[in-house]
């Protein structure tokens, strides 16, 4: 699919990479191309990857802003509502971050023009990696709610797609529902083919409000998973969830236990014991470095 959106000589460069080991493709107009590859940053050349800026590829601004149009199919408009938050999703669960000028009128955000910066973010399949924090998240076939945090680029969204598997074929009478609001979830699981998925409810593309009101309502699911949210916006989403019985595993950017107390929300997320579990992830030893299990008093029960 990048070959038919990416100049040849960057697709061509790609495509020594092998796929499992590619993170991130970073571009900027008239900059060197920097690929990440495991955790590490590299410059993408010809022929090899270099820890040198004089020997990377590059792309002009008239090859980003083709690449732009072949990534909305020549219609600007069709991904401005995602553009606006940032990104565009391809198939596949494959993220593009976009940098340029902010376009706002009367203190609103319309869009995002002259595009300088764009990042794939490559998402992966690691099946059972999510096995060893597994028994802390469910016992006695009932599940934990559960709270994954990690920074950007360190393995959360990866963890959420296996125990969204392990959920699926191990729980199998439990009802679960996916608000997948970036299209990054699930999507891996059309692309890659390869997971038979039961007991999985799925809304795409949707808003976490949307996902959780009218999931509750129509759904009557057991447990609702979803990505990265937004500790200042999305506890009283949350807390609706657990107080209608519905258990929630989700995943959130915070580089350690500390740096989630130091966020405005926290006193609040303690004082309704919102989350039973907090699985701490870094790159410390490599993406999906797991660095600790804690309880919801934030006792370290497991490593």
């Amino acid at each position: 699919m990048l070959d038919s959106i990416l100049p040849t000589k960057i697709s061509n460069a790609l495509n020594k990479i092998p796929y499992n080991s590619l993170c991130e493709l970073r571009i900027r107009a008239n900059n060197p191309t920097i690929v990440n590859i495991l955790g590490e940053n590299y410059f993408l050349c010809n022929t090899q990857l270099s820890k040198i800026s004089n020997e990377s590829l590059t792309v002009s601004m008239g090859e980003l802003q083709s690449i732009i149009q072949k990534i909305s199919n020549n219609s600007f408009y069709s991904i401005n509502d995602q553009l606006i938050e940032g990104y565009v999703t391809l198939s596949g669960g494959i993220r593009i971050g976009v940098c340029g000028e902010a376009v706002q009128i009367d203190g609103k955000l319309k869009t995002i023009k002259n595009i300088s910066s764009i990042n794939f973010r490559f998402p992966h399949l690691l099946k059972n990696c999510s096995l060893k924090i597994y028994p802390y998240i469910v016992q006695n076939n009932i599940v934990k709610n559960t709270l994954i945090i990690s920074p950007p680029g360190a393995g959360k969204t990866t963890y959420l797609r296996d125990l969204i598997y392990q959920l699926s074929s191990k729980e199998k009478l439990l009802n679960i529902l996916v608000v997948d609001e970036r299209q990054e979830i699930t999507s891996i699981f059309d692309g890659e083919n390869t997971i038979n998925l039961s007991n999985i409810d799925v809304y795409k593309n949707s808003t976490k409000k949307f996902g959780f009101e009218n999931g509750i309502r129509s759904m009557k699911p057991d447990v609702i998973v979803t990505d990265e949210i937004n500790i200042e916006k999305d506890l009283d989403i949350i807390e609706n969830a657990l107080t209608s019985g519905v258990k929630v595993i989700a995943t959130l950017h915070a580089s350690s236990i500390q740096d989630l107390k130091n966020k405005q929300a926290f006193k609040y997320m303690l004082q309704k014991n919102l989350f039973e579990r907090f699985v701490v992830l870094s790159n410390s030893n490599g993406v999906g470095t797991l660095e600790g299990i804690f309880n919801e008093n934030f006792v370290l029960i497991g490593v």
